[in-house]
């Protein structure tokens, strides 16, 4: 694409041009070999990137994007900010791929990767062919692709979306996190269905205050980002999004009225059974192989946004049977023990209650949990999850998550001011490893051990390096070895 067909696919971010040329791949990192390249000067909370134009120019970069005009021998495109026009810019560069498919964002502080499996699997069973874009990776039908964020840079996403089109994808589910709305990543899709799960705390340590992190995540329900949204109206933050909404909507949930809810539901450790229900539609039995009540939550969700795509309620039923289990969520190991272990992502205080409170529900006998909270992140979490294993499990091990840059001892001393008012059974073990270990050795028959924070992450970050840490690899390991002991 020429520089100046870019201006007039985008012109009412652009305020001059200078200079024309062909250019080829977006890109935001000045080290990267390009040829043909268009470098975005983003400015961002540490760097300018202006600064490192010349450096982008001198790896290939054809042309710029910037805030102001630099003294370089090169085209340049003159905008207000950089990084607001990124995202449409990059659309604009690879075709606008989503156009080319259904797409649908769910955005939530939970259940966002759950819930893109389920409606995954719900498209599937309609005949779809489906890409998957989300915290655990990323998909394009049954293909895995690593991904290392929840919603990747809009060049990355772009040219992800690009690939998928190309795949004869026909729909895309995909986690839209807070900071993706606010760091303007997703600027220039327009979503068929945004989703709304739920809010409670984590991320401060960007956002600063809930209102500022709940902003980000209403901000999506705007009609510049979505044709239709899938609202969950049991919690309390939804009737603000309502109160303001421009588009279509259904309404999900299980305590309030809604159009598409949920009853007779019974709650086991194989998995949950109720009855779905649509207003105006009819209803039907689920039986989820995912146990849990925010599981429901997960099903309405992905029940709710598949309807709004025309899906049949028949293909919805099948859909989310079919889904034995999500990487990390919720999910059940095999451990041929007479007590359970659930490996879980839960990593904020809301999180932690609700599988703790869903475990509670069918464990015959003590509910025992490991857990630790991330380095460098949201401090004030820290005392909260501490209050709530010690108020909802039997036992808790306070243990090393991703320390990163800080001192994992000061991060379990912050969780233990939270649990040693409750005066429950604690004790802490910073080694992660030498934590599962006591928590396999401690358990007894009946008992449900909890693993909780990492899930489907398969390292620890200690120092800025990142060291191979797989729980449900060294759950059997440690079973192995526990056996040849005796």
């Amino acid at each position: 694409m020429k520089l100046s067909d870019l201006q007039r696919e985008c012109a009412q971010l652009v305020i001059e041009r200078q200079g024309d040329c062909e250019v080829t791949q977006p890109f935001m990192d000045s080290r990267v070999k390009t040829t043909g390249g268009l470098f975005f000067c983003i400015s961002g909370a540490r760097f300018d990137a202006h600064e490192f134009a010349a450096q982008a120019v001198s790896n290939g970069a054809a042309a710029l994007v910037v805030e102001r005009l630099l003294p370089l021998d090169v085209p340049q495109l003159l905008v207000q900010d950089t990084r607001m026009a990124f995202g449409p810019m990059c659309a604009a560069l690879y075709g606008y791929p989503a156009r080319q498919m259904k797409m649908v964002g769910i955005t939530g502080t939970k259940g966002k990767t759950t819930t893109s499996y389920l409606l995954k699997s719900i498209l599937e069973c309609a005949g779809m062919k489906c890409g998957l874009i989300g915290t655990t990776g990323n998909m394009i039908g049954h293909t895995f692709i690593s991904s290392h964020m929840t919603t990747p840079e809009a060049h990355e996403l772009q040219g992800l979306l690009r690939h998928m089109a190309d795949e004869q994808v026909q729909a895309v589910v995909m986690e839209v996190s807070a900071h993706a709305t606010a760091m303007h990543r997703v600027d220039g899709i327009r979503y068929d269905v945004g989703c709304y799960t739920n809010l409670s705390q984590d991320h401060l340590d960007y956002f600063g205050t809930m209102d500022k992190y709940f902003q980000a995540k209403k901000a999506f329900f705007s009609p510049c980002f979505v044709h239709s949204a899938a609202l969950n109206v049991d919690d309390e933050t939804t009737k603000d999004i309502l109160g303001d909404i421009q588009v279509p909507c259904l309404r999900f949930g299980i305590c309030t009225n809604a159009d598409v809810y949920a009853r007779d539901i019974e709650i086991s450790e194989n998995g949950v059974h109720f009855r779905l229900c649509v207003a105006n539609r009819g209803e039907c039995d689920i039986r989820l192989k995912m146990t849990g009540i925010f599981n429901v939550y997960n099903a309405l969700t992905a029940a709710a946004a598949a309807l709004m795509l025309d899906v049949s309620l028949d293909d919805i039923a099948r859909g989310l049977e079919n889904v034995r289990a999500v990487p990390g969520r919720a999910e059940m190991l095999s451990t041929d023990t007479p007590y359970k272990v659930l490996l879980d992502y839960s990593h904020s205080p809301d999180a932690l209650e609700n599988i703790l409170k869903s475990v509670r529900d069918f464990t015959r006998n003590r509910v025992i949990v490991m857990f630790g909270c991330g380095g460098d992140r949201d401090h004030g979490k820290r005392p909260l999850m501490g209050e709530i294993s010690g108020r909802l499990a039997d036992y808790s091990i306070l243990t090393s998550d991703n320390p990163r840059s800080e001192d994992p001892y000061e991060i379990l001393a912050a969780i233990e001011e939270g649990i040693r008012p409750t005066g429950a059974k604690y004790t802490v073990i910073e080694n992660r490893r030498e934590a599962i270990r006591h928590a396999l050795e401690t358990a007894c028959a009946g008992d449900v051990v909890v693993l909780a924070g990492k899930g489907h992450e398969t390292y620890q970050e200690i120092r800025g390096k990142k060291y191979p840490f797989d729980e449900k690899k060294l759950v059997q390991e440690l079973l192995m070895e526990m056996r040849a002991d005796h």
